[in-house]
Parts: structure tokens; sequence; C-alpha cells
């Protein structure tokens, strides 16, 4: 394993550039003015923002719907048309180069302060300079930090790639940043739509507008939200939907998506993740609050990498998928709520979309500096490792533990949490500063779970059933993603090819030995399979709370609350897998 690391570790299929080494050798103010000539959508139509407004308003969906209403209601149309109205004023953008500019030369700035590099695939670049003239295009980025939308059209910037505009929430009530993002791109959604029928028909005809007149690449978190946790989240569908209805009623002939993954050795707001997880009270925007923020600008938080993956034409994700007879009759303007066929597909495109996300994630050193047996376990996988290959692997331990030195720390030749306790500081916040501490650790090793998932998932109904039979293990191991799919991101109908990956992986590490019919524990076998669910200790502990909670529950309200067919389901699956000493 040792003389795997006197190899160079930054494992990608492409090369990447560091796009602040230029810039911190030139002018700031010279790169913010220059020439500007970003690649077209051949079949886009000149737009301006005032246009695409008045676009939207002026369709036939936005008619169709403001009658509806007014005739639900019975109130004038004009008076739906100026609420209508009031809602695009409030959510769309005002793209201009000028604020473009100066966000450019303001980001430069800062993220030479904060960055120690920026990576990007050079590859991912000419494959989305391409799709970018061939089609409409839509970003789909993990979310992870507030810096991610900033840091994406930076680099757009960089390499003369057409700014996207972008779904944000929140930040209106920061008038001069809202404004400044506004113009640069960013459009506004408001984080409860409900059941608003005027809302979301405006939403969706501004979007369809943008992709039908190929205004601008559009950017969304399939995601929905930040991930406090670093763990990937369950995919949000509603403006997955949105792109995909504009395609099935052909008002565009296709749509690329383009999956992006941002990384961080070390994101600028990880305390705030961490108080957001505790409970604590949430910050309130304000330019004061930005204000105080400044102080980020001392600190080192490493390096940022972005990899462009492969663009995905959305007509082949249609096709066999999706019954498209169902739209040859449908008027365009009239909107559907979407059936089954579709929600399914939708759901499936978005657990895709996050599993190309996790695929090109690029792992930092601190994430596997605790063992050797961590990084073989990765590289073995194919996972691409940002390692130093001018380091030692001690010089990277010490290093990656200087960069988060708020958080940890080596006291003789340990690694060891940050635990400072000021002499006037109460035992409550002695505790809550720990805390802290030990969630913004737990963020890292979420960065790897969508390595180990499943096969720690397999190894747990290795330990459970204690059975060798294959059919057996898979059973317990579909029960087990079931169980956990609120919590992992797993492709619907895949639980057999999961179950086959999972134990070749265990097979590898030297865990089990697999035969036609049978699974079976190696000599190495029981030390690998503790050290892969330790990883996963936290989440099987706290779905055992859950349990022990619901045991308890079932236990005084069987006659009352649940029926024989629900007890029986719970005592006969649940009990016999959780029941661990």
């Amino acid at each position: 394993v040792l003389h795997m690391f006197s190899e160079p570790l930054l494992i990608g299929r492409d090369d990447s550039d560091d796009v602040l080494e230029k810039r911190r050798i030139s002018s700031d103010l010279r790169f913010a003015l220059k020439t500007y000539s970003p690649v077209i959508y051949k079949s886009a139509s000149p737009c301006t923002s005032s246009m695409l407004k008045s676009i939207v308003l002026g369709s036939n969906h936005m008619n169709h719907v403001i009658c509806q209403l007014s005739d639900e209601w019975g109130e004038p149309a004009e008076t739906f048309r100026k609420k209508a109205t009031m809602i695009l004023e409030e959510m769309a953008d005002n793209l201009h180069l000028s604020a473009i500019r100066l966000l450019a030369f303001i980001l430069s700035k800062v993220f030479k302060r904060v960055f120690r590099r920026i990576r990007v695939n050079t590859e991912g670049i000419e494959r989305l300079k391409k799709a970018l003239s061939d089609n409409p295009v839509v970003l789909l980025p993990n979310h992870r930090s507030y810096m991610d939308f900033l840091i994406l059209s930076f680099v757009f910037y960089t390499y003369d790639l057409n700014i996207p505009v972008i779904a944000a929430r929140g930040l209106l009530e920061i008038k001069i940043l809202s404004t400044i993002l506004r113009r640069s791109g960013a459009f506004y959604i408001r984080r409860e739509i409900g059941t608003n029928k005027l809302y979301w028909a405006v939403l969706s005809e501004y979007v369809k507008t943008m992709l039908r007149m190929g205004y601008a690449p559009i950017e969304f978190y399939v995601e929905g939200a930040r991930s406090r946790s670093f763990k990937s989240l369950l995919p949000k569908l509603g403006l997955l939907n949105i792109v995909t209805d504009a395609f099935l009623k052909k008002e565009v002939a296709d749509v690329t998506l383009v999956p992006i993954s941002i990384t961080y050795e070390r994101p600028v707001d990880e305390t705030l993740h961490a108080h957001d997880l505790l409970g604590l009270p949430k910050i309130k925007e304000s330019m004061w609050a930005l204000f105080k923020a400044r102080k980020i600008l001392g600190q080192d938080f490493g390096t940022s990498s972005i990899h462009l993956g492969e663009p995905v034409s959305l007509k082949a994700l249609v096709q066999g998928d999706v019954n498209l007879s169902q739209y040859n009759l449908d008027h365009r303007h009239i909107p559907h709520r979407p059936s089954q066929e579709i929600k399914a597909f939708l759901h499936h495109t978005g657990c895709r979309m996050i599993h190309l996300q996790e695929e090109n994630m690029v792992i930092s050193p601190f994430v596997l500096v605790q063992t050797l047996r961590l990084r073989y376990y990765v590289l073995s996988c194919g996972v691409c490792i940002d390692w130093p290959d001018h380091m030692s692997p001690e010089a990277v331990v010490v290093s990656s533990i200087s960069l988060h030195r708020n958080i940890v720390k080596i006291d003789n030749g340990k690694t060891m949490l940050v635990q400072e306790q000021q002499a006037d500081s109460s035992t409550d916040k002695h505790l809550m500063q720990y805390a802290v501490t030990v969630l913004t650790c737990s963020m890292y090793r979420n960065q790897i779970l969508h390595i180990f998932v499943r096969p720690a998932l397999a190894a747990m109904a290795l330990s459970f059933t204690n059975k060798t039979q294959k059919e057996e293990i898979f059973i317990c191991y579909s029960f087990l993603q079931d169980l956990f799919s609120s919590e992992f991101v797993f492709l619907p109908g895949n639980a057999k090819q999961d179950f086959e990956e999972a134990c070749h992986r265990l097979s590898e590490w030297g865990a089990v030995q697999i035969s036609k019919q049978n699974i079976e524990l190696t000599e190495t076998g029981p030390l690998v399979i503790f050290f892969i669910l330790s990883i996963f200790q936290p989440f099987l502990e706290g779905y055992q709370v859950c349990y022990r909670i619901v045991d308890f529950f079932l236990y005084f309200s069987k006659s009352t609350i649940c029926g024989p067919e629900q007890i029986n389901m719970t005592e006969t699956l649940i009990f016999p897998y959780f029941q661990i000493s």
C-alpha cells in the first residue's frame, strides 16, 4: 500500500487546470474588462431580460392559467395579471455584462485570498463549449456551500462560457447583494411555493421561455438545498419537471443535462453547517452579517475542485422510458399534473444525476488521513484523490491537519479533536463547542459515504443473517436498501446490480469469497467488515434508537392504533435485523 502513495494520486479522467494561477500574476482589472465572447446556442433568438418578461406574461400558457383563476375565484382577469407581473418582477434575473465584470473583479480578489487553487477539468470545459452551441443546456451542480454558484460563474467567465441564470433562494433581504446577483444571472424562487397555482405557472413559463429562446444556460441544484451534512440528498423534482415538460411538449428539440461536481478541501461555511445541524438559530441575512463574515478573508480554505461531467441528452433518457404519444394531441399551453410514469422517470433521472456527481467528486487528503486502509479502499474504486505527488504521506497528513486546525490537532503523534475550553465558558457552552467539532469532522467522513454505502449494506446483511446463501443475504440487503432509501441515493430498481457490485467490492478487499450460490467470510473478513461498518455506525445507531422508540410505542398501542398486518411486518422484518447487542 505504501508503494501506491509514491505515485501521483490525482487520479482523474481529465487533465485539470488551476484557474487562480494566472490571476495571481496578472491584473484583476484587466481580467474583469477582458474581451468576453462566449459560445452561444446556434438557434438562440436575441433576447434581453425585459423582452423575456414580456414574452412570459403574453404567453398562451399564462393567459390560460389567468382565465382559469379568474373563473374559479370570480375576480377580473386583470387582477391576476397584475399579481403575475409582481411575481415575475420579484423572480426574474436582470442579466447585464457590467455586473458580471464587477463580480468577476471582486471574486478574483476574494478567491485568491481564501483558496490555494481552484481546479477545473479542461476536457469538461471543451465538452461544455460544444454542448452550449448544440442545445439548450441545464447545469446540475451538487450543493455544499454558499460559494457554489459564485465559483461556477467565476469559472464560466474565465473560460468565456455563457454565464448561467441560476435558481436562487434567500438573499432577497440584502438589497445591494441581491441586486448585484440578479444582474449577474440569479433568479429568485420562494422557499415555499406550495399550491400557489399562479406562482407555479409564472415559474414554469419563465424557465421554459429561457429554454426556447436559448437565453442562457439554466443552473439549479437537483438536491434542492445545501447539504449541511455533505451527504448527497434525495433529488427535488420541481425544476427538473419543468425542463422535462418543455421537451415532452416539443417546445425544444432536446435539452442537455450537465452534472457538475464541486468539492472543497475546506468549505468557507463549514461551521454554519454544524450550527444548522444542531438546530441553533440561523443567522439572519443582512449587510451587517455579511460585513462580519469578512474575517474569512484571513483564513486558508485550501483547494476547490470542479468537475464538469459528460453532457447527457434528455431526449436519449426519455426514449424507452416515457410514452410520448400522450403528448401528441395535447395543447402545449394547457398545464397537466405529471403522471406516475413521469414522476418515476423524474426520480430516476434525478438519482442518476446525483450518482454522476458522486462519481466525479475529488476526495481531499484530510478525508483519508486516518488510515492507509481507507485510502486503499477508496483508490480501488477508481475515485479521484487530490494527493500531492511531490510530498511524502507524512507531510501530506501534517499539511491537511494544519489546514483543519480549528477542529483537529496532532498530540503525541495522534490525531485528536480540538476541545479548547475558555476559562469563563460554561459546561453547556463547552459541550456545544465539542458537538460542533464532532459534526464538522463527520461532514468530511460523509464525503465518501457514497463509495462505501453498498458494500456496507452487504456487510450488514452478511452479519445480520449469519448465513452463507447468496439469495438469503440478498433478501436482507434489499430490505436494508429500502430502509435507508431516505438516507442515501439509490437508483430505483437497481438493487440486484447494486448487491452484485457490493459483493465484488467486498471480495476485492479480501473480506469474502464468492461462489455461484454462496458468500463466505475469509480469514480477514471480520476485520474488514468491522472497519467498513464503523463508517456507518452513526446511521445504524440512529435507526436503532428509532426502532426502540417504535417498539415501545407498538407495545402499548397494538390493539388501538396498529393493525395485525402492520405489527406482523414490524416483528418479522425490523426486529430480527435490529436486535443487536
